[in-house]
């Protein structure tokens, strides 16, 4: 049969069949995928083929296949460095939720997120979120990244779960697409999902003061229907966003703001550091490319921690 994966506590997946039943699944033996080492080999949104396997009165299986990937999210596995833990497949849109506090989304954050949504062709939309708790001179400084994000292409919206900000727009780009919700623990995304869709009232938890982030109220990844053909993955916090399976020299392609530069460099392969002739540098002393998007592309680069945070404002 085929199915969905809807969940995976990294031993057992729910598989929602195309029946409309729904199976918990194991798998048998070492199950990889060629041409990655990860710590999860199968992940939600996952399209699988399985074989009933009944045990008792319930419906469970075993997943014999994994069909190919239209695209997937991937990071650096928290433990195991040299690993990589793929957060979900096939998924049409990525909505990122950023604070600017409690917790504190980082640029470099944003960007190695964004990056890899490039590398893997989903689709990112931010949303600023909790638009109501900041005050006006902290609006102004969400008002100048999300102008930063705009002037690179991407679509950026204010939202708030407590008053219903922008609800319904995140509502219109969500119909008949798999939408995948991320951001740091604490930022609300499952607050703004049972939101978007009450009838699942998540499970959701204060913010941690101790450390001034959130506490980790979804503990594994889970597809849950919205609508017709319309699926939200709700996903555990993250803290880090480490980049796996990107070539140094590859990386300049996923900031468009580059990308659309580069044929303008005196050397074909310019990684935009200390080469003459940099139609990038050239664009970052003029002003027309922000600094804190260079200094994060630096550290990607440089295959550094995502933990700088840049002042937002130092332009050239």
């Amino acid at each position: 049969m085929k199915g969905l994966v809807y969940k995976s506590t990294g031993s057992w997946y729910v598989v929602k069949a195309e029946n409309g039943k729904f199976y918990s699944c194991r798998i048998k033996g070492k199950f990889r995928l060629k041409g990655i080492r990860s710590t999860n080999p199968i992940a939600v949104g996952d399209k699988v083929i399985f074989k009933e396997d009944k045990v008792g009165d319930e419906n469970t299986g075993i997943i014999t296949q994994i069909e190919e990937r239209k695209n997937y999210i991937i990071r650096k596995s928290v433990n195991l460095s040299k690993q990589a833990h793929i957060i979900a497949a096939n998924i049409d849109i990525v909505f990122l939720l950023i604070t600017t506090k409690n917790p504190e989304t980082t640029t470099v954050f944003i960007d190695r997120f964004l990056a890899t949504a490039e590398a893997y062709h989903i689709k990112p939309i931010l949303l600023f979120h909790k638009t109501d708790m900041y005050a006006d001179e902290e609006l102004d400084e969400i008002r100048y990244l999300a102008a930063i994000y705009r002037s690179v292409g991407y679509t950026c919206l204010g939202t708030s779960a407590n008053t219903g900000k922008n609800v319904d727009k995140v509502k219109g780009f969500m119909q008949g697409k798999t939408c995948l919700f991320s951001g740091h623990s604490g930022v609300g995304k499952s607050t703004l999902i049972n939101k978007i869709a009450p009838d699942l009232t998540l499970k959701t938890a204060e913010i941690s003061d101790f450390h001034t982030s959130g506490k980790h109220t979804t503990t594994f990844a889970e597809m849950f229907d919205v609508g017709e053909n319309t699926r939200i993955i709700d996903t555990p916090g993250i803290k880090g966003f480490g980049l796996v399976n990107m070539e140094k020299e590859e990386i300049k392609n996923y900031f468009p703001e580059f990308l659309a530069l580069s044929q303008d460099c005196k050397f074909h392969n310019c990684l935009h550091l200390k080469e003459p002739g940099c139609a990038v540098k050239t664009a970052l002393e003029e002003g027309e490319i922000f600094w804190s998007r260079y200094e994060s592309y630096l550290q990607i680069i440089d295959s550094e921690e995502d933990t700088y945070r840049p002042d937002i404002h130092h332009q050239v």
